[in-house]
């Protein structure tokens, strides 16, 4: 049987890890605890950087989810800016930048993931992409300036919220998507729709089934090149195309990746190796389906799972029905579940026309997921209904 580590290394000092190492200390844990971070700052949520902060309504220290004292009192060492250049699974050990070389004996990689970039766009000033705080507060010096023309390169969920907090500031947006509805893959048509017209009611220019061809300029960005030859006048551009889980480090280490670090249904690895938030892949049963997820109610749940599998072989799988938010203008668009754009889309309470209202999501017979506009309470309902694993008559049926 596999024995309980007796000190354990976090590999990632965001909201995953630091999850991760509160719950060894919840759990009993009494072992050293090290919390390894690239970024020099202390853990912080990263929703704010799309909304609040960047917005200008908070300053970055509210964004925080810790401070040292909290960090001390739950003997836990924060080392920052530091960062996990490889690792030998056999010898157990991790090699830093610094060039140090550290043994560990429970490890939970917790590396998180970066942002896709657009190629041929290093060293042009204007343009950014929104990962980090420090990425936040430069974008945020940007928007400030009052810059004549914003251009937000992919309509996901990231470049709806920057497009909104930028309209918010009373600049002009375009937004560009290369696909004809923006979040079809992931809401369906339907429902992808509903999202583009919310920024049109608010003077988006949105430009759909267009890609983008080059971001140029001499020195700072002055004009995006679409794929149809047009061309746009930009100020600032920030580009959310997705991410890619940083696992580079992680090659030869003899971990399985793939998209992720591949791990069983419990979160484990490897022997005392888990993974945890946006960097880890694994089965989840209660969908029958592995994925990868890149939501902040994932990466805090997720952490703290791996914490409660490195102390316990019998912590049972991980399980959870996906979920997470986001506030544009004044409509809070939540999903909960795992959606695929063909699944059958049904309206169960409100209106669509007024941007207020409730949607399910089935799939073999299945509730699969729900979609509400300002309607939290029926998104949390209906959420119990997907753990439960209700048909979706049952759900069309509910009453709530």
């Amino acid at each position: 049987m596999t024995r309980t580590p007796r000190a354990v290394t976090i590999v990632g000092a965001s909201l995953a890890g630091l999850n991760a190492a509160e719950a060894l200390r919840r759990e009993g844990f009494d072992g050293p605890v090290t919390l390894i971070g690239a970024e020099t700052h202390l853990p912080y949520d990263r929703p704010p950087l799309s909304k609040q902060v960047l917005a200008g309504d908070w300053e970055p220290e509210r964004a925080a989810l810790t401070d040292p004292e909290e960090l001390e009192e739950d003997g836990i060492e924060a080392r920052l800016g530091v960062r996990a250049t490889a690792l030998d699974l056999d010898a157990r050990q991790l090699a830093l930048h610094t060039g140090e070389t550290v043994e560990f004996d429970g490890l939970v990689i917790a590396t998180g993931a970066r942002c896709r970039t657009m190629p041929g766009t290093e060293g042009i000033g204007g343009v950014h992409v929104l990962r980090s705080l420090d990425d936040c507060l430069a974008l945020r010096a940007d928007f400030e300036a009052m810059p004549q023309r914003v251009v937000v390169v992919g309509a996901g969920f990231i470049g709806a919220e920057v497009a909104a907090t930028a309209r918010g500031r009373g600049l002009d947006v375009t937004m560009v998507e290369a696909l004809p509805t923006p979040l079809s893959r992931v809401l369906g048509d339907e429902m992808g729709e509903v999202c583009a017209e919310v920024h049109r009611d608010h003077g988006v220019d949105l430009r759909t089934a267009v890609g983008v061809e080059s971001i140029s300029g001499d020195g700072r960005v002055e004009r995006v090149t679409l794929s149809d030859g047009s061309t746009i006048d930009a100020d600032v551009v920030v580009v959310g195309i997705g991410v890619i889980p940083n696992t580079e480090w992680l090659d030869g280490s003899g971990l399985e990746v793939d998209d992720g670090v591949v791990c069983d249904a419990s979160c484990l690895a490897a022997d005392r190796v888990t993974a945890a938030g946006d960097v880890a892949r694994w089965p989840n049963e209660l969908f029958g389906e592995t994925m990868r997820v890149e939501h902040w109610d994932n990466a805090a749940q997720q952490g703290a799972h791996a914490a409660r599998r490195l102390l316990d072989a019998a912590a049972g799988p991980f399980t959870p029905v996906p979920w997470f938010w986001s506030d544009q203008y004044d409509r809070k668009i939540q999903l909960a579940g795992r959606v695929h754009g063909d699944d059958e889309v049904r309206v169960v309470t409100g209106s669509v026309d007024e941007r207020r209202f409730a949607a399910i999501y089935g799939r073999a017979g299945r509730i699969v997921g729900v979609l509400g506009f300002n309607r939290p309470r029926h998104v949390m309902r209906y959420r119990a209904l997907i753990e439960q694993g209700a048909s979706f008559d049952e759900a069309l049926a509910a009453e709530y």
